[in-house]
């Protein structure tokens, strides 16, 4: 049986660049878990690379099929963003190990519905103001950059990745940004850890 890797972490806290070098790294052989989303594709982004790119009624026929494992909805000053993971023919535990970048809650939904043995949370951590200087250099690079978003997903993230939250998840390890060959170094060790203690 195979493991799913969870990234997670505050918004601009690092976790697509992290994700890049983990699915590139030859000795943990990963497979991607492409999430689905209802927002806007940004600049750069590519359909099935970073999300499936849907609407709102593409979300409800995949809700009635039962086919969305979990769900999280923002309400954003642009409207109901969703990001949402579906049980479809890209992900099969029995045959491969895989990552995704989610939320506690997701995290939460995956463990539940597969098994806290089967996946594996690494929490990203970064100085709130080291995140805020990337967040506005990403917005400034859009074609209409949306500043109200990144300062509303900025400020709602001291909600979402709360003491209480993180606790409440059972996450007791994080892994701490400041310098990006180190962290990876250091979620390399864990994973293969976890996979060693697995397997035993």
């Amino acid at each position: 049986m195979g493991k799913m890797i969870c990234l997670m972490g505050k918004s601009s806290s690092g976790k697509d660049t992290i994700y890049k070098h983990l699915m590139e790294d030859p000795r943990l052989s990963l497979r991607p878990i492409v999430p689905y989303t209802t927002r806007p594709i940004r600049a750069g982004e590519q359909n099935g690379v970073e999300y499936f790119f849907t609407d709102e009624a593409g979300f409800h026929r995949l809700q009635s099929a039962g086919r969305i494992i979990e769900e999280r909805t923002y309400r954003t000053v642009h409207g109901l963003w969703r990001y949402f993971t579906v049980a479809d023919e890209q992900l099969d535990l029995t045959a491969a190990d895989y990552c995704l970048i989610g939320t506690l809650e997701a995290y939460r939904s995956l463990r539940d519905y597969y098994g806290s043995d089967r996946v594996l949370p690494v929490l990203i951590e970064l100085d709130d103001g080291e995140r805020l200087s990337r967040a506005l250099a990403r917005e400034r690079a859009q074609q209409h950059p949306r500043y109200e978003e990144m300062c509303r997903r900025f400020l709602a993230d001291s909600q979402d990745f709360s003491e209480t939250r993180i606790k409440g998840a059972g996450i007791t390890k994080r892994f701490r940004n400041d310098e990006l060959e180190s962290c990876l170094e250091a979620i390399y060790t864990y994973i293969m850890q976890e996979n060693s203690s697995t397997d035993k």
